[in-house]
């Protein structure tokens, strides 16, 4: 077992959130009264708790400040290669906690709060969640800024700032209705306005190339971009990187109403709902090349003004050694013909040459391994938009298949290859234009990497196999552990000390104390207890804490409605059971975010992580269960294998079918009706959907979910039931040991080290941007310093 420290050496470190002093707390309260006097201009008198909590975001963003501007000196006087992070979302959560974790002030602000008289989980709770994203691509996005920060990188994100977000879901009678997500309307002390750096973007027009002249992209309705800076502060290292967001203005009689307007296009026909602000796929397009093309004029005026260029020639043939572009899905790949249409019509660069940076400065993160989810955009409307981008993309595309035509006899690999989809309509295949226009493509595990150049990408694989790698997605433990998880967080620091916040690898050290059964268990006991008089009071429910918390997020495709209507339609008829009622509850917690996760992952027993396998690319959500000491039941998909790998798979309740399984039924064909009829509680439940015990005063409500599952059910719930159902005994039967269920927990939390975004952002820098991560602390600003030494 691990040797305890004793009260001296405690007494010595310094705590994961920071040390508690008198001059920090009275310079705090000095801060924060200061703030609520000159910024808010109110007394005590006046003040509501909003105010309490702006003049506290006011008093940490001062400790930012220095840090923030001290830490672009240094990038400018050391010249490195910058990395910039492109995605259309950033689900960042509340700000405050995180960033006093970050600079150590926790414990200082807390006390300083305590001192004023007021509650600093009220302050909190008072912060809006910036509506910059709704799901996993932008909290990875978000964990990814923090890594990069944490790690000393010279580091960009740049998105769009959406003045509104998705929506906030709300369930009525049971069924999901969505309201707008008016996020800014208290204003966020967080972000900068640099209306000095506005830049114009351009749409529609025409191509003139009359008289043999170099093309020209003339007559085009011209948008602003206005920046808004946000600090991402790394960890105790006193480094602040930046994240740009573009929001769009207008310029003379453009119509930017809905442009602002964070309402994911796609996301919104595939779920089918009914969006205030929907104005069609145009909309989505235009969003997606406003933030490309306000971020390359960004990202190469930063290039042409860096210290080397500003005391030398200036040459883009040095672009790719300053410059790496990371493109987060597709959703930015128009970033590639716009670098073209940049160097050749307006740096008169030649094409091949420009085409050489081009390739090696982007690289790609591939999301999906379902061909039908790969974003497409038709040729129609791409030439009405964008016609210079169109005729790139089409001149890309040949200079492309007349490598493909190593293949001569292959006019399928050909086919299969080309940017131009023919069939249905010309589509320019968005994720084929990423892959030829990036010297780098990776997946976001093992066996989803694995998947893509086996399957989805086999051609462009098989052409370039070096341009395939593999980077497994991870997560910030500053988030969620520290401040999700404050109680488990200082356990394991006494227990291993603090190293394991930037070094998740020690994490290992846990193993020695899977024998101490009581090592968290009343951590977990505390965070069950919150958890649930959270719900007593939020959902009226009053659940048993001692009784299993088993969580499975919201389904998100366009069945979604149908199916949160049915588990509130099956937690009607449970929940008011007068015996089942008493031993088990179902709920389904409305407007799941970043904030509500912190609560619900921390008192976790068991995760559900289920899709059928090959088709969940990664998952986080699995990670941060993981790592806060929930178990996981789960099929052998996406990042669930290499969880598997990592705790071994006997510490994980595995089922279901394996990819090879799934690809076996696929060539015999699934039959759900044979499942239906020889399992008979499955029968049984399916019976029930369909007769309208869940909605009598509906009996066919639910006909649609029915529907799909006997007829177009491609992830093949019914074959992976048996299986599940057997899982679910073998968890209950762990349950009850307790002993040994902590046992479990322990080594799993032990084998969460891998899962770190650290680790992946280490990946990312030293095999594709092609930077080396620093341990260099820049001194804080209470510390001369001069960017020249």
């Amino acid at each position: 077992m691990a040797t305890p420290l004793t009260d001296q050496e405690k007494r010595k470190q310094i705590s994961i959130r920071g040390i508690v002093g008198v001059e920090n707390v009275a310079e705090l309260k000095k801060g924060f009264n200061r703030h609520l006097h000159f910024t808010l201009v109110k007394d005590r008198n006046v003040t509501t708790p909003r105010d309490y909590y702006f003049a506290l975001a006011h008093t940490v963003r001062d400790h930012l400040v220095g840090r923030w501007i001290r830490t672009q000196q240094f990038y400018y006087e050391a010249d490195p290669k910058r990395v910039y992070y492109l995605s259309l979302e950033f689900y960042m959560g509340r700000a405050l906690q995180n960033t006093m974790i970050n600079l150590g002030l926790q414990n200082a602000c807390d006390e300083a709060i305590y001192q004023l008289g007021l509650d600093m989980e009220d302050l909190e709770e008072m912060e809006e969640v910036a509506g910059l994203g709704n799901g996993g691509l932008g909290r990875l996005a978000a964990c990814f800024l923090d890594s990069m920060a944490t790690l000393g990188l010279a580091a960009y994100g740049y998105g769009i700032r959406y003045e509104y977000g998705i929506f906030n879901q709300k369930i009525k009678d049971g069924w999901q209705v969505e309201e707008a997500d008016d996020w800014l309307r208290y204003g966020n002390p967080w972000e900068k306005d640099r209306p000095e750096f506005m830049l114009p973007v351009h749409f529609y027009g025409r191509v003139d190339e009359e008289d043999g002249k170099e093309p020209k992209w003339v007559d085009t309705q011209v948008v602003l971009a206005m920046p808004y800076d946000t600090p991402i502060p790394g960890y105790m290292n006193n480094t602040v990187n930046t994240m740009r967001l573009w929001s769009a203005h207008a310029h003379n009689d453009f119509n930017l109403r809905d442009f602002n307007i964070g309402d994911y296009i796609q996301a919104v026909l595939d779920r089918n709902l009914t969006f205030p602000f929907f104005e069609g796929k145009e909309l989505r397009l235009k969003q997606e090349y406003f933030v490309v093309a306000a971020t390359l004029q960004d990202v190469i005026r930063r290039f042409k003004t860096s210290k080397r260029n500003c005391s030398g020639p200036m040459s883009f043939d040095s672009f790719p050694d300053k410059v790496a572009i990371q493109l987060n899905d597709t959703h930015p790949a128009m970033a590639i013909p716009e670098l073209m249409r940049i160097f050749v019509d307006i740096e008169k660069l030649d094409w091949d040459t420009a085409w050489n940076i081009t390739k090696q400065t982007f690289a790609y993160t591939n999301h999906t391994v379902l061909p039908e989810a790969l974003e497409r955009w038709p040729v129609e409307l791409m030439e009405k938009l964008l016609p210079r981008h169109l005729q790139i993309i089409y001149k890309l595309n040949q200079i492309h298949l007349d490598v493909t035509s190593l293949f001569p006899d292959d006019m399928d690999r050909i086919r299969s290859m080309s940017l131009i989809e023919e069939e249905g309509g010309k589509r320019v295949n968005m994720a084929h234009l990423c892959i030829v226009g990036s010297h780098k493509v990776n997946g976001v595990a093992e066996i989803h990497s694995d998947i893509i150049k086996r399957d989805v990408f086999r051609d462009f694989s098989e052409l370039e196999p070096e341009k395939f790698q593999n980077k497994t997605n991870g997560i910030t433990p500053r988030r969620w552990l520290l401040l999700c998880n404050p109680g488990l967080a200082d356990l394991i620091a006494e227990a291993i000390g603090e190293e394991y916040v930037k070094d998740m690898t020690q994490l290992q050290k846990l193993n020695d104390l899977v024998d101490d059964d009581a090592f968290i268990r009343d951590v977990q006991w505390d965070n069950k207890l919150k958890f649930a008089q959270y719900l007593e009071k939020v959902y009226k429910v009053d659940i048993n804490p001692a009784s299993m918390f088993d969580v499975h997020a919201a389904p998100g495709y366009h069945m979604a409605k149908m199916i949160i209507k049915l588990i509130t339609s099956v937690a009607d008829v449970v929940n008011n059971d007068p015996v089942v009622g008493r031993k088990l509850k179902v709920i389904y917690l409305e407007n799941y975010r970043v904030s509500l996760a912190e609560k619900v992952i921390p008192a976790t027993d068991l995760s559900e992580q289920i899709s059928i396998a090959g088709t969940e690319a990664s998952g986080t959500g699995n990670m941060k269960f993981m790592l806060n000491g929930a178990l996981t039941i789960g099929t052998m998909d996406g990042a669930n294998v290499e969880m598997a790998e990592e705790a071994g798979e006997e510490n994980l309740f595995i089922f279901g079918m394996r990819v090879e399984d799934v690809a076996e039924m696929d060539k015999e064909g699934y039959d759900a009706l044979e499942y239906y009829e020889s399992l008979s509680e499955l029968k049984q439940a399916i019976n029930q959907i369909k007769s309208g015990y869940f909605s009598p005063k509906q009996p066919e409500m639910f006909n649609d979910i029915i529907n799909m599952l006997f007829h177009h059910d491609q992830f093949k719930v019914f074959a992976d039931h048996e299986s599940y159902v057997e899982c679910q005994e073998r968890v209950s039967a762990l349950y009850k040991d307790q002993r040994e269920w902590t046992r479990v927990v322990i080594k799993n939390i032990a084998a969460s080290g891998k899962f770190s975004s650290d680790c992946t952002i280490k990946e990312y820098a030293t095999e594709i941007w092609g930077v080396e991560p620093t341990d260099l602390k820049i001194p804080p600003p209470s510390e001369p310093w001069s960017p020249l030494t």
